[in-house]
């Protein structure tokens, strides 16, 4: 499984930021065609005490490189895109990783 990764830092205004994205930015990013699983993490520490890194941590997972990048060549993809630089971008980082089952 491939999977796509967004951190996002703290945004100044979380009550906001949650409305946004829990009610606009992942329903759009639900309809990207080949999308498998979307798993959604709000982060509440860190073991070394104090508030963590990064407020939110999103997953997105896809059969294959194959798929996911067929995937982001998409219109919805491409509007989720668009709608997290609009309210993100300033606080995302994205990643892609593969699985490793072992």
């Amino acid at each position: 499984m491939i999977k796509m990764i967004a951190l996002y830092k703290h945004p100044e205004d979380k009550e906001a930021f949650d409305e946004h994205y829990f009610n606009t930015h992942g329903p759009l990013t639900a309809k990207i065609p080949g999308l498998r699983d979307m798993k959604v993490t709000k982060m509440h520490g860190s073991p070394m005490g104090g508030e963590a890194k990064y407020y939110l941590m999103a997953e997105m997972y896809y059969d294959s490189m194959e798929a996911f990048q067929e995937a982001m060549k998409t219109d919805e993809a491409k509007a989720s895109g668009k709608d997290v630089m609009s309210f993100a971008g300033d606080l995302v980082t994205m990643m892609i990783g593969e699985e490793i089952d072992e």
